[in-house]
């Protein structure tokens, strides 16, 4: 199976928009924990929005 590159691409701005890692950093993670850290961002981001 293959990942879409427009959801690719989306990951790494994400977590770089957040973390200010370089593309190549970003790219050097495992697929599963890139989305674990999308995953993280996208709950204290929902936790900063509730205060």
């Amino acid at each position: 199976m293959t990942y879409a590159t427009d959801r690719l691409f989306e990951e790494v701005a994400y977590v770089a928009y957040h973390f200010h890692w370089s593309f190549e950093e970003l790219l050097d993670l495992e697929h599963g924990v890139r989305r674990q850290f999308v995953e993280q961002i996208d709950q204290l981001n929902r936790r900063v929005e509730e205060r």
